[in-house]
This record gives C-alpha cells, structure tokens and sequence, in this order.
C-alpha cells in the first residue's frame, strides 16, 4: 500500500470506529459478523484478519476460535493497531490475540498456517490485487476459507446512483466535519477501480482457489468474497 494511503489510516484511527458507525447505521456490525461467519472459523483454529484496523473483525474472529484458538491482526497503520491493542484492554479474559504491523503483499507467516482468515475493507487499498490474494492463498491451510468484506458498485444503474448520493452527501459530509475530508473522498475513486463480484472471483481462480464466490449483501453496496483453498 502506498505511504500516501497509510497516512490516511494513520489520520483517521481516532474516530474511525465512531465513523464506521455513523456511515452505515450501525449496519457495519451486521455485515462483519457475516463475513466471520463465511470465513468458518471454529474453536480451536488459528485466524487471521488482515487490513485489521482497530480490530472490529479481530474481535469477533477470536470470539468464534476461542480460548483454544488464536488470531493475527494484521496492519499497516500503527496508528489504528494502537487503538485495537486499546481496545483489546477492555475486555476480560485477554482473547488470544498478537497484533501485528506487516505488509499483506508479503505476510510474515509460513505457508498452509491459518484454519480461517477475514479481510474487512481492505482488498480495495493494497496496491496489487492478485498478489494479496496469492498470499491469502499461501497461508490458508488445503480446505480453509477466507471472508473478504468491501464496498461494490451494484450493478443496477439506480442503485449506484444511490450509492454515489451516499457517499456524495453523506459520508464526505461527515467525514468532513470530523477534518477529515480527503480521506473519505478517496472512497468513490477507489470503487471506480475496483473489481466487481464477477472479476473477484476470476481472480481468486487465477491466485488458486478452488472455490470462491461473492455475495452482495446491502443491496450489492457490499460485497462478500468467499474463497476456498
């Protein structure tokens, strides 16, 4: 990911769970705990949650592996892997999560490691799509899944428009009363370039999963690609 998009995480950290909230309706939670679901964790696995941020999946991940499991947090942003380690304080037992400050183009783990791995609004920002991919592919052991949340352009002309008013009218509005106006502009730029459900799932294929599909969810605003290696 480029320094100019790290910045952008490093500035948004303190009031990025407070935004997450305001801009989908408290929907966002809905929509996470779907994409853990989908990723299959169980007791017992070790997960991975990449692009963790202030670790709203993380959290849930290690709910569903347990005691008995153990989960990575991943980021780039030191900034929002400080607020997550934070926020890790407040609960009781400590759940069995190590954060940590690495790359997704090139992941600091031995390959066929993680039972389940998630990725929440990620995939849109790492600079090289297939490559990140290829190393979910890598860590993932034979059999496992991976659940990756984003935004989506919805195919339907009225609801991109809707989508477009959203972002236009409401999220930059927020955003920019927080002082925090370039960073949530980028979004729309970013959906523009980013690859629909369909083009997704061809490149999960090229990266080697043997199975993956992608779920609209709110009405197609959101997308969940799940893949399996």
């Amino acid at each position: 990911m480029s320094n100019e998009v790290r910045t952008i995480f490093n500035r948004i950290a303190p009031v990025y769970d407070q935004l997450n909230d305001q801009l989908s309706l408290g929907q966002h939670r809905i929509w996470k705990e779907m994409t853990v679901k989908w990723s299959a964790a169980k007791s017992g696995d070790i997960g991975l949650d990449l692009c963790c941020g202030s670790g709203d999946l993380t959290f849930r991940l290690a709910r569903h592996v347990g005691m008995t499991g153990q989960v990575y947090g991943v980021d780039f942003s030191a900034n929002l892997l400080d607020t997550a380690q934070e926020r890790c304080k407040n609960y009781y037992p400590q759940p069995p999560i190590t954060w940590l400050e690495a790359d997704v183009l090139n992941l600091p783990f031995e390959n066929n490691y993680f039972n389940a791995a998630t990725m929440g609004y990620g995939l849109r920002n790492v600079k090289d799509i297939p490559r990140s991919l290829q190393e979910i592919h890598r860590v993932l052991k034979p059999g496992a899944k991976a659940a990756i949340l984003d935004f989506h352009r919805p195919s339907n002309e009225q609801l991109r428009a809707v989508q477009q008013w959203y972002l236009d009218n409401l999220v930059v509005p927020i955003a920019t009363n927080l002082g925090l106006k370039e960073e949530y502009a980028y979004i729309s730029p970013s959906l523009d370039r980013f690859p629909t459900g369909r083009e997704q799932i061809e490149l999960a294929s090229q990266a080697g999963f043997g199975d993956a599909t992608h779920y609209p969810i709110a009405n197609g605003m959101m997308g969940v690609l799940v893949v399996s290696k």
